[in-house]
């Protein structure tokens, strides 16, 4: 679900800048339509509703996409402010150059832009591993799914939920320990 989230969202974010206001619009409106509904609700449609309209997928593909496509359009903004941030000189300096657009953005711009973007997407790399429980509404066994399986045989919840729950713990600590080691790493 990250890796689309944040090939998608890189995507996005540059479509938002594109030179034609109708791609422009539209992304725009894709990423606010995304943004102001629920995952919940994105989960259920893409398992319930399109599969009517002959797209049906396994539960763990739907969920990657669920996640994938809603984070998608906050790391696109993530990324917008990241490539806004530059210093419009490296934009100029670019041009004076004449560096085509690819190199333009793989040489100059995206290498300035996603440093200062790496927080923000450790951040939500640590809620789209927070989000996935609700996967288990479409049959998906996360952690929680299987310490309520586990409970359930017992009938003993306390136990197996406090696990899933320290698990959620270590499993964030450690993504936000690696994304402090990146955010080092690609500072110097």
């Amino acid at each position: 679900g990250s890796i689309v989230a944040y090939a998608l969202g890189l995507a996005l974010a540059l479509l938002r800048r594109s030179p034609v206001a109708v791609v422009r619009t539209a992304t725009w409106a894709f990423i606010e339509f995304i943004r102001s509904t629920p995952l919940l609700v994105q989960i259920f449609f893409l398992f319930f509703v399109l599969p009517s309209v002959g797209l049906k997928f396994d539960p763990l593909i739907t969920g990657v996409i669920a996640i994938g496509v809603h984070y998608s359009a906050y790391t696109a903004e993530v990324y917008r402010a990241g490539i806004e941030a530059v210093p419009a000189g490296q934009w100029e300096a670019a041009v004076a150059l004449n560096l085509p657009v690819r190199r333009t953005w793989t040489a100059v711009i995206l290498p300035q832009a996603v440093p200062r973007v790496l927080p923000a997407l450790g951040n939500y790399t640590i809620s789209m591993l927070k989000e996935t429980p609700l996967l288990l509404t479409i049959g998906v066994l996360d952690i929680v799914g299987a310490a309520n399986q586990v409970g359930s045989r017992a009938f003993r919840y306390v136990e197996p939920i406090t696990i899933a729950g320290v698990l959620f713990l270590v499993l964030s600590y450690s993504a936000s320990l690696l994304v402090r080691w990146m955010e080092r790493r690609v500072r110097y």
